[in-house]
């Protein structure tokens, strides 16, 4: 199966901007084969910690957008969302990553691990169940941005994983970080990785100084195999980047290298 990861810039809080740009990316992908197409994390926002401004019932229209999307290029599309939602505490939000398949339905995943650094954690609720979904012959499993850190998440679905895709607003003084933890997750789970990443620069508050400053994004998404290896990355801009995924792939290596079958688990 093809995928792509679509490497956007974000009209930070102007949903009806973004989708606007986003819209001619997500047909080049599905002209070009993809049937699971990636965006960012809050795709159409930003990575905001004001949900008063962003966030959106479930059903709202960046997630209407999804649906739309899907329906009108068969293929199934995958982004977070700031939503309000039966999980979410009392004057919480969600970080709600949305995967909408071509039949209308969405499946949704709650961020578990909210970015406390940028005090995430005190706009938005943690979610608590996983999500792996079908996805022609693929068992894909959906992360966002931070939780990428935690490597005993991804351990916990490995063995009935093909592909993890992890959506994110993931800034550039940690891009190494990006890089050596996408490649790390599937290696480590003999697995496919999907990381995408925004480009473009936010103003961002600085509670040491109590002033702004610029907090620019340089993408590096990528598509790694179960080896390590990089079938397709990205540079500093706007991108679509294509590769194939194969389930029968992940069997053979894992076959091959049983590895996974070593691990401990605690009592």
């Amino acid at each position: 199966m093809k995928i792509a990861a679509i490497q956007h810039d974000i009209v930070f809080e102007d949903a009806p901007a973004t989708r606007a740009r986003v819209g001619p990316l997500i047909a080049q992908a599905a002209a070009g084969g993809a049937k699971l197409i990636a965006l960012t994390e809050m795709f159409a926002t930003g990575f905001s910690m004001r949900p008063e401004r962003i966030a959106e019932d479930e059903g709202g229209p960046n997630e209407q957008f999804l649906i739309e999307q899907a329906r009108c290029h068969q293929a199934w599309i995958v982004a977070s969302i700031a939503q309000w939602g039966p999980g979410g505490a009392a004057g919480k939000a969600r970080n709600v990553a949305v995967l909408a398949a071509p039949d209308g339905s969405v499946h949704r995943y709650a961020k578990i691990h909210p970015f406390s650094y940028a005090r995430e954690d005190e706009f938005y609720q943690a979610g608590q169940d996983f999500l792996t979904v079908d996805v022609g012959d693929l068992r894909v499993s959906v992360f966002v941005c931070y939780d990428l850190r935690f490597a005993d998440e991804f351990w916990a679905l490995a063995t009935e994983t093909d592909l993890y895709v992890v959506v994110a607003n993931w800034p550039a003084p940690r891009r190494e970080h990006w890089r050596a933890l996408l490649r790390a997750r599937a290696i480590e789970n003999q697995a496919y990785v999907l990381g995408v990443n925004r480009v473009g620069s936010v103003l961002d508050g600085d509670v040491s100084d109590g002033g702004t400053k610029e907090l620019a994004h340089l993408g590096d998404s990528a598509v790694i195999d179960p080896l390590g290896r990089t079938l397709a990355e990205a540079s500093h801009g706007e991108a679509v980047l294509i590769a194939e995924a194969n389930s029968a792939e992940v069997a053979q290596v894992r076959a091959r290298f049983p590895f996974l079958a070593d691990r401990r688990t605690p009592d």
